[in-house]
């Protein structure tokens, strides 16, 4: 599959292990894929960043992840649905980290690293992979370019989505961004 990736593709999932790296993670994430692309100049993707205002806002996307990690990874569904059994997430969180420390229901807790050295991708981030394939097998696409890993970070459910939906760019808002109104769009309304 890696060599269906364009250059800019490529260029993203080396850059998703740098970010993996700068972060102290053991693993590579759909976030450090996302961060990656965002570093990215110059695609389709870099173009759906600056369109959607993204760009700008890295700094707010930043904070709504490391909320997320604060919660344990959990999505805003997650919580809300825990909500709505009469679960506060926000005073688990509290006490937890009140006992063991600030950020202790995080994910990425060091120390499980391998001797190489080398950051596997988590199953999430090569379900990304995977669903760029399928992202771009839709469009008609023979390649696999960071715009597919974009389309497939937005339609994964999870945090990653959740972050970015927060910020205005769902999968529709990212599509018509990268390649404009869907053509069925304009007949569903005259229909």
């Amino acid at each position: 599959m890696f060599e269906r990736f364009t250059r800019g593709a490529r260029a993203a999932v080396k850059g998703a292990v740098v970010q993996a790296e700068r972060a102290g993670a053991d693993t590579v994430t759909e976030e450090h894929l996302l961060l990656a692309l965002l570093d990215q100049e110059g695609g389709r993707a870099s173009f759906a960043f600056t369109a959607l205002g993204l760009r700008d806002r890295r700094a707010s996307l930043a904070a709504s992840f490391t909320e997320a990690r604060r919660r344990g990874g959990l999505t805003r569904a997650d919580t809300d649905a825990l909500a709505g059994l009469g679960i506060d997430v926000g005073a688990i969180v509290s006490r937890v980290e009140g006992t063991h420390g600030e950020g202790a229901l995080s994910a990425a807790r060091g120390g499980r690293r391998w001797w190489s050295g080398h950051r596997p991708f988590t199953p999430g981030a090569k379900g990304v992979l995977e669903n760029a394939l399928r992202v771009a097998l839709g469009r008609g696409d023979r390649f696999i370019g960071e715009e597919h890993l974009l389309l497939a970070l937005t339609a994964k459910p999870g945090v990653v989505a959740d972050v970015l939906a927060e910020h205005g760019a769902t999968y529709a808002t990212v599509r018509r961004a990268m390649y404009g109104p869907d053509p069925d769009e304009g007949r569903a309304r005259a229909g």
